[in-house]
């Protein structure tokens, strides 16, 4: 049984998250023969100002590039 955990910045619409979640079951399913009812997926959520990327956090590089 497949279980797979996703983490990622905030800010995805419900529609992206479904999407995300359909792609990585058919993605198990094709790679382990896994069965759809059997793939197991978790989202967490972490605010832009907790993730950082070579020193800066998520909402700096975004002030800095918008």
């Amino acid at each position: 049984m497949p279980f797979v955990q996703v983490t990622i910045v905030e800010g995805r619409t419900v529609e992206q998250k479904r999407a995300l979640i359909q792609g990585i079951t058919e993605a198990c399913v094709s790679a382990v023969d896994a069965t759809p009812e059997n793939v197991r997926i978790a989202i967490y959520e972490v605010s832009p100002d907790e993730w950082g990327v070579a020193g800066e956090t998520v909402t700096q590089i975004r002030a800095r590039n918008s």
